[in-house]
């Protein structure tokens, strides 16, 4: 405790006296440019990464970065992601996963958290299609590698469940709102955009890649890693690769089954 009221004080003397005028602004409202969503992690912080300023970024943080599917849950996901996108006018949207997840670690071991932490158990439950992609389709994978592609295929999960919120299919369907899905690892400070072109987590870039009409964020050929990328924070662009389809939907490509818990939702 010492060391956060010495950090407060530090805050105070230091940091706000110097963006005073920066407060004064951000106390008559808000108005941040992108809606950012990752795991509640402490090793994660997105303002540190991106380089952006108090006020720029609308968070919402929980074990997994899990978006539960509209009707699932009454959490506060959905709030938050209704309030940013109608009230706010956010127009971007990133789901950032992050290596070595312990959210992520679990979901792949589930049954063995039901005792002893039946609250993850059932919070874990919104991921059910990404576990059960990686059962069915990486039964070959192991270790770091089955952890990061599950890290990856969580995150284009969390991207389809977004898209069953009205206001954010609503603003696709019109164009202008861009969702994105980024991969963050921490031992090196790489990030990877998801690119629905081809279908691998690359470095962002700072334009627009031109889209087909129809992709599947849940290609059937193995994410390619690239690991050995290290991006400097300063080059992070958050305008990256606009993810979209063009009519606002994207389930056809998607099993029955998947596509029919994406509308049911997780837990009956």
């Amino acid at each position: 405790m010492k060391k956060i009221i010495d950090g407060l004080h530090k805050f105070q003397t230091g940091y706000f006296r110097t963006h005073k005028q920066l407060f004064e602004e951000l106390a008559q409202g808000q108005h941040p440019r992108v809606l950012f969503i990752t795991c509640s992690d402490s090793r994660i912080d997105p303002n540190l990464i991106t380089q952006l300023e108090v006020g720029e970024l609308f968070v919402i943080r929980n074990a997994g970065n899990i978006i539960p599917p509209y009707g699932a849950a009454n959490g506060g996901e959905g709030a938050s992601i209704e309030y940013a996108i109608q009230a706010l006018d956010i127009q971007q949207v990133i789901v950032c996963g992050h290596s070595h997840c312990g959210a992520m670690k679990g979901l792949l071991k589930i049954e063995a958290l039901e005792e002893k932490m039946p609250l993850v158990y059932k919070w874990l439950q919104h991921a059910e299609a990404t576990r059960r992609l990686i059962k069915d389709n990486y039964q070959d994978l192991e270790g770091e590698e089955l952890l990061n592609t599950t890290i990856e295929q969580n995150v284009l999960t969390q991207l389809e469940n977004i898209q069953t919120y009205p206001v954010v299919h609503s603003r696709l369907h019109k164009g202008n709102l861009s969702i994105h899905g980024w991969f963050y690892e921490l031992e090196t400070g790489t990030v990877l955009a998801y690119d629905p072109v081809s279908h691998e987590f690359v470095p962002p870039h700072s334009h627009i890649i031109p889209l087909e009409a129809e992709y599947s964020l849940h290609p059937s050929c193995p994410i390619s890693k690239h690991y050995n990328y290290v991006i400097p924070t300063e080059t992070i662009e958050v305008e990256s690769i606009d993810i979209t389809t063009s009519n606002g939907h994207g389930y056809s490509h998607l099993p029955l089954e998947q596509t029919e818990r994406i509308y049911r939702g997780t837990l009956s």
